[in-house]
């Protein structure tokens, strides 16, 4: 952070001093015994709640914990069935400008400019002032949200960060005493999170707000607030012990990792979260389905046929280890421009090889053609230069040998997830009886903590259990390589860890080699043997590989405590950092 921006803070922290005790302050709000229902459910259950002025309060919550409910409540959108909402003493009960709401969601008007979206607030609010005086107040939010030299430009020509940061501009305008943030950078890839995590600290800073962010990253809460909360999972949702931060300010990310604090902070949050979520939601049916030994119609004792030789350019297997059994030779992808007129090299000399049963995270910033990679290796891409060979075959198009795990499933929403997995399972074993191929089926699905939910549309389902479907499915295929690309992104941290467990605990039994893009950290280091980081594109390629030499079977918790993962995480994050540095 800035020499102007460490004043600010250091002003700030002598003003905290100066003021009185908080015993002495009254809060600047207050939620007491606060509960609320929707016909026979009920989201919250007495919610208790005291804030001070120019505090930064993060209230780690995940998908059906009520979080939410909780902001509308706060913004006076909806109204508490009993208990009470106060803000200096005085109840809340209808949404006001004094509180800024900033959704996940965008919410702007699509055919005005950035300028016009936020000057709607600002001419509303303060209607008595001059024209000149709105047009100045207006402008200065879009600046300080970075958005000056896109003021006249409409929200379909902005960035999903770009169209968060107009959102921010909006709900400041109006110049709130509380900054009400319900996951608004959860969307967002982990380099312009990270720099909208930095404007939105610097606006608390220079503006005096008092924030309450709602975030399901417990990274994100730690850097960013003064004190975490967890709101339990609903129905009857609660919120959890308090996690005050005591550590200084200005933050900068790469001291973190070293900071004791946040390390202690980190691991009990992260025990906290998965106790009360992952214990409670984890776990499949025990009745066992017992797996048919049967072997997929991709397998090599379907592809040879008896006498058949290996290529010539392939060892024989028998005199040497297979450390070849995948293999990305000088691998380049070129695009042309829109123009048509010349070509873009995305991908450029990517080479790697990889050894059966090996799990591979790839992980670089967006733009980097990682998911470019895996796109070819899946053979849903042409290859534009070198080639990539799986297991003696050259990969010249997509097939049933590799199954696909990507960021949204592409399930049939008409057809519950059994006849989903069917579909692909009738595929690779014609040879099957039908017993031994619904076995194959539920025993999957069963896997991924879908036992109860066998016969439910696809349609019907939410993204976490959408996505175990995606996961059964690709393992049910019995591929000679499994891919996935980002197969948590679109998902709350709480359920992103609940799958990742579901993950591993199929992939220790399958050992099936593997590789996953994704851009989270930990999630690379959690996975893989070998975490492969990319370089920034155009013309990417391997920057560095790190070797992962952690026990397995894994856990986060188990990680959490390694005297080496640190380690690792900050390896990672240092290359990530110098590449963010050098685009």
């Amino acid at each position: 952070m800035s020499v102007v921006n460490l004043k600010i803070t250091n002003k700030r922290m002598q003003n905290k001093q100066l003021a009185p005790s908080n015993d002495a302050c009254q809060p600047l709000l207050e939620l007491k015994s606060v509960c609320k229902r929707y016909g026979e459910n009920s989201i919250l259950n007495n919610i208790n709640l005291s804030i001070k002025e120019g505090e930064f309060v993060a209230i780690v919550g995940f998908s059906g914990s009520g979080k939410t409910t909780l902001i509308s409540t706060i913004a006076g959108l909806i109204q508490a069935d009993s208990g009470e909402v106060l803000k200096q003493g005085l109840p809340i009960t209808t949404p006001g400008p004094d509180r800024g709401v900033v959704f996940q969601n965008y919410s702007l008007m699509p055919w005005l400019t950035v300028f016009e979206n936020v000057a709607l607030a600002v001419d509303q609010i303060f209607k008595h002032w001059s024209a000149e005086q709105r047009r100045m107040h207006t402008e200065k939010y879009v600046k300080m949200v970075n958005l000056g030299a896109a003021m006249d430009k409409k929200p379909d020509e902005l960035s999903g960060g770009m169209r968060q940061r107009v959102n921010v501009a909006r709900a400041l305008a109006a110049n709130p005493d509380i900054l009400l943030l319900d996951e608004p950078l959860s969307a967002l890839d982990a380099l312009t999170r990270g720099n909208l995590q930095d404007e939105i600290l610097q606006i608390w800073e220079q503006e005096k707000k008092t924030v309450i962010l709602i975030t399901n990253d417990v990274d994100e809460a730690i850097y960013m607030a003064d004190r975490v909360i967890p709101l339990n999972p609903g129905p009857d949702a609660t919120f959890g012990p308090d996690f005050p931060v005591n550590i200084e300010r200005p933050r900068d990310r790469t001291a973190l990792n070293h900071n004791p604090e946040f390390k202690r902070l980190r691991a009990e949050i992260t025990r906290y979260l998965m106790d009360i979520g992952i214990a409670k939601n984890l776990g499949y049916s025990q009745d066992k389905i017992v797996l048919p030994s049967v072997k997929p119609n991709t397998s090599n004792d379907w592809d040879r046929k008896p006498g058949s030789h290996a290529p010539a350019w392939e060892p024989d297997q028998s005199a040497v280890p297979r450390l070849r059994y995948l293999e990305f030779s000088k691998l380049s992808k070129i695009y042309p421009t829109p123009d048509g007129n010349s070509s873009v090299k995305v991908v450029d000399g990517f080479d790697l090889k990889m050894k059966k049963g090996e799990f591979i995270s790839i992980i670089g910033h967006s733009g980097c053609g990682k998911s470019t990679v895996l796109s070819m290796t899946a053979g849903l891409s042409s290859v534009s230069e070198g080639v990539i060979i799986l297991d003696n075959k050259e990969i010249d198009g997509a097939g049933p040998d590799r199954g696909v795990v990507f960021q949204a499933p592409s399930l049939f929403p008409w057809l519950t997830a059994f006849e989903n997995v069917m579909l692909g399972v009738d595929k690779v074993y014609p040879h099957a009886s039908n017993a031994e191929r619904k076995d194959i089926v539920g025993y999957y699905l069963t896997r991924v903590g879908l036992a109860d939910s066998l016969h439910k549309k696809a349609g019907d389902m939410s993204n976490g259990m959408r996505q175990r479907v995606g996961i059964a499915r690709a393992f049910a295929l019995s591929p000679k390589l499994l891919l996935l690309d980002e197969p948590f992104g679109m998902l709350d941290s709480l359920t992103r860890w609940e799958l990742q467990e579901v993950l591993m605990e199929v992939w220790d039994r399958t050992q099936v080699t593997a590789i996953v893009v994704t851009h989270d950290v930990d999630e690379a280091i959690l996975l893989a043997d070998r975490v492969v980081m990319m370089t920034n594109g155009p013309h990417a390629k391997i920057g560095k590989i790190e070797i992962i030499d952690l026990p397995r079977p894994r856990s986060r918790k188990a990680l959490l405590a390694h005297p080496d993962y640190y380690k690792y995480r900050e390896s990672i994050l240092s290359f990530l950092t110098e590449c963010d540095h050098t685009h």
